[in-house]
This record gives C-alpha cells, sequence and structure tokens, in this order.
C-alpha cells in the first residue's frame, strides 16, 4: 500500500509548534508524520532539537490514526539500546500499530556533544547499529535477555510493558553495505530523495533487493521509504528561496564528516549558493510537474513517501499540498 507522509522538522520549529503541525497533517490526510533525532540542529541560530521520544509519545495523544516514526534515532551512542527498547515497548503498549523505529549509524553533529567521544569509522558505526537492533529486537519478544556482544551487555533484562506486536524497524541506507543489511535484517529501509538516480539504481535499490533475497517468508509488507525534499509553491521564486533554510542539506558527507557544532554547519551551510541549495529539492509551482517529479520515485518502487518543505510556513505547505499533489497522487496511483 502506497503511503504519504509528512516530515516534522524538529530542527526548524519548536516541540509545540511540531505538535501543531502534526495534527495539521493528520487533518490534510497525510497517513504518518516523521521526527528526527537530534541532540542538536545543523543550525544554531532559531535552532530546535526536541527530544523525538517525548514529543512522539504527546503527538500519539494528540492524534488518532497516523502512523509516528523517527527518521532516523541513532540507538547505539547517545543511548543504550535497551532504553531504545524501553521506550518504544512504552508507546506501543498505549498506542498499538501506530510506530516505526527508524535507525541509523548516526552523526558527529547529534553524538560527539553529548557524550565527548571521539567519533569512530563507519566500520566500528554499522557494527553498533546491527548489535543494538538485535538486543532491542530480542528485548521485545523475549523475556529475561542476557546479551553479551561487542558493544552491548545485558543480564537478565525483561521489559515488563511490551506490546502484542513488535514495532518494525526501519534502517537507513545510505550505501550499498548498509542498503543489504536493510534488506536482510530491516523491516523497511528509509533513504532521502533529490541524489544522482545512480544512487537509487545501483547503490540503493539492487542491495535493497539482494539483502531481502536471502529471506524467509514473503516480503511483500516490507516499507521502502524515502524522505522527498520538496520545496512546492504557486510562486516559483519562493519555492527556490525556500531551499535556503535547508542549505546543509547540499553539503557533501566529506564536507559535514566531523562538523560537530552547529555554529560550524551554520555557516557551511551559508556560505552555499542557491542554486546548490535548491539543487537537492524538487522545486516546482506547477502541480502536474511536480506530481511527475514524485512519481519517478514511486515508479522505483518507493512506497512510503514522507514529504519534507523547506519553508518556514508549514501550514501553507500542508494546505497546498492537500489541495493540488496529493489527491494526484492518489488518483495516478491508486493509493489509499
Amino acid at each position: 500500500m502506497l503511503r504519504f507522509g509528512y516530515k516534522a522538522s524538529a530542527e526548524q520549529f519548536s516541540p509545540t509548534q511540531l505538535l501543531a503541525l502534526a495534527c495539521a497533517a493528520e487533518e490534510a490526510g497525510f497517513d504518518s508524520v516523521f521526527i528526527s533525532d537530534h541532540f542538536q540542529p545543523w543550525k544554531h541560530t532559531d535552532g530546535h532539537a526536541p527530544f523525538s521520544l517525548s514529543w512522539l509519545g504527546a503527538a500519539a495523544a494528540r492524534t488518532d490514526r497516523i502512523v509516528l516514526g523517527t527518521s532516523v534515532l541513532t540507538p547505539t551512542f547517545r543511548y543504550h539500546p535497551a532504553m531504545v527498547a524501553q521506550a518504544f515497548a512504552t508507546l506501543g503498549v498505549m498506542f498499538p500499530d501506530r510506530f516505526i523505529v527508524g535507525v541509523g549509524t548516526g552523526e558527529s553533529l547529534n553524538e560527539v556533544p553529548a557524550t565527548g567521544i571521539a567519533w569512530p569509522e563507519f566500520r566500528e558505526r554499522f557494527a553498533r547499529l546491527r548489535e543494538a537492533v538485535d538486543l532491542m529486537r530480542a528485548l521485545w519478544t523475549q523475556e529475561r535477555v542476557t546479551f553479551d556482544g561487542q558493544y552491548y551487555h545485558t543480564r537478565n533484562a525483561t521489559l515488563y510493558d511490551r506490546p502484542d506486536v513488535a514495532p518494525p524497524v526501519y534502517v537507513a541506507a545510505g550505501g550499498p553495505l548498509v542498503a543489504r543489511y536493510a534488506g536482510y535484517m530491516g523491516d523497511g529501509f528509509i533513504c532521502t530523495s533529490g541524489k544522482e538516480p545512480a544512487f537509487y539504481d545501483e547503490k540503493i535499490i539492487p542491495n535493497i533487493e539482494q539483502g531481502l533475497s536471502r529471506r524467509e517468508g514473503a516480503t511483500s509488507g516490507y516499507g521502502r521509504m524515502i524522505e522527498m525534499k520538496v520545496s512546492f509553491d504557486t510562486d516559483i521564486k519562493a519555492a527556490r528561496e525556500a531551499t535556503r533554510h535547508w542549505a546543509a542539506l547540499a553539503l557533501s558527507a566529506e564536507e559535514k564528516h566531523s562538523v560537530a557544532d552547529p555554529m560550524e554547519m551554520e555557516e557551511l551551510a551559508r556560505a552555499l549558493p542557491l542554486e546548490r541549495a535548491a539543487a537537492r529539492w524538487q522545486v516546482s509551482a506547477d502541480p502536474e510537474e511536480h506530481v511527475e517529479q514524485v512519481a519517478a520515485y514511486i515508479r522505483r518502487g518507493f512506497n512510503h513517501l514522507v514529504f519534507h518543505a523547506p519553508g518556514p510556513d508549514q501550514q501553507r505547505f500542508l494546505s497546498l499540498y492537500a489541495k493540488e499533489i496529493l489527491p494526484r497522487l492518489r488518483r495516478r496511483f491508486g493509493a489509499a
């Protein structure tokens, strides 16, 4: 089933503003709302970084049907994975079948300031993630879990309040190795739009399929989620200018790899020209053109599209999307 979600920009808006936007997204007909989990935002000036797990509980209490999740949370440095498992178990008991646990290997901007660690290489970060996912699933499904991993350990640990069904785990896949893991071990995967077609067609999707081929049983319910970076407005100039608010997304992995200070990240983003900032976004003022931009990703097999708009007027975005874009997408692709 094709789902359309809304990305609640935790770096850009306060927790109370985000809560109102989640409610507005549900009213506008979106199927899900995802929030990033950051200790610090990518900018210092007017930046925000609410605690996602607290916010998710409030959002679930204020809404009725939308699926909620993290895009993404790193259950390996700031958190012990047992605590993440406990948090989502509690949410799952109170609000059954409404949560997706989106996880990733992390960024230094979020993990280093809170812990003081030396940011490890990818090999360790990926190993920690795999181990954390194994431990969380064990705690959701077993009693008295004794876990002896390389990085994490428990002794007769029990989650006394567990949902009947463990929450699905979606793995953020930014390269072939993690994509294969996400296909083999994840309940879904997450990536972002706006990259070269070869990134999806050669690096991500084939490796997801390779991972899925190793599984036993049906994979029809597998979640293929993509954060759609969209800037849609009736004024093309306004749509293009709005992308300045998220210029940091246009920084390469090399440019931002070891940046752990929001002030430094903000300066790097500010130095980028508008053309480069806008390049990561699907920018349009024409509904039919915009639907065609989105359709390119649906044709690649993505079945859960979470729309992230860069501008400050998110209510306007939600209204425009509910009027001009979501109905067109649903008519064209038969989404629920």
